[in-house]
């Protein structure tokens, strides 16, 4: 049975989607079967990031409202052959109850090994409709103080689910400012919110999906996380020790 996982942020522009769908490749890529559902009705966009838009004939909602079966609107992944998406559509006036699509990740469920959830920003109907498919959550932030808050937020909320387990990715973290202390350091976030840090993500990773799935460390100990439970891997990343580095070299500088 699948381990469904809500990927969140409290705010739009975090790089919420592309962590969940990069994600998904890594898990893939070590053989796990794995779904990405978009249930971002707003602006849904799995899957374009995944390169499959050309592909979905169904959607989540055709199987929530009898269309299709679940299994007929998944689409498999045309280079990662265990890795699924099940699209979505832009639903405006009808209410999909989180019931609903709970029945339809369920039934796919068996299927998988993991089901990441794309989650709407923030904390209106559409995240609470996310998180209550999901038995775990990861949620994302950006190293800036407006992002931050809105995280706050959505922390404190996902706490109250009652999850197995909450992660932390801090994504698009620049190097530079960081060691000028421009911006928050992704452990200071983690403290803050009182959650473990599974991912750091440094701002140059933020690229298509087809040229960072190969070779993002990141995203690659993001995927050891899930896939063998150890704690923060991304502490013992290549971020903290370049950045390491550079403080070396700039002390020695005498800058």
């Amino acid at each position: 049975m699948a381990r469904k996982i809500v990927v969140t942020s409290g705010k739009g522009g975090v790089g919420k989607t592309t962590v969940c769908c990069n994600l998904a490749v890594q898990l893939a890529k070590r053989g796990f079967r794995v779904a990405v559902c978009d249930l971002d009705f707003g602006l849904n966009n799995v899957d374009v990031v995944l390169g499959v838009e050309h592909l979905a004939l169904y959607d989540v909602v055709d199987a929530v409202e009898g269309r299709c079966r679940p299994k007929q609107a998944l689409v498999q992944h045309p280079h990662y052959p265990t890795l699924y998406c099940l699209a979505s559509n832009r639903v405006s006036e009808r209410y999909v109850s989180p019931q609903a699509v709970r029945l339809v990740l369920d039934a796919v469920a068996p299927q998988f090994d993991f089901i990441l959830i794309d989650s709407p920003a923030g904390i209106e109907e559409g995240f609470h409709r996310a998180a209550s498919c999901a038995d775990e959550a990861l949620l994302v932030t950006t190293p800036h103080i407006s992002a931050m808050r809105d995280a706050d937020r959505v922390a404190g909320i996902l706490k109250s689910y009652r999850f197995s387990g909450v992660g932390l990715a801090v994504n698009l973290v620049r190097r530079d400012f960081a060691r000028r202390g421009e911006i928050l350091l992704p452990q200071e976030i983690s403290a803050a919110l009182k959650l473990p840090l599974v991912a750091v993500v440094p701002e140059e990773d933020r690229l298509f999906l087809e040229n960072v799935s190969g070779r993002s460390r990141a995203f690659r100990g993001l995927a050891e996380y899930y896939a063998s439970g150890k704690i923060s891997p991304a502490e013992k990343g290549g971020f903290w020790s370049t950045l390491r580095r550079s403080n070396r070299k700039n002390q020695g500088d005498g800058v």
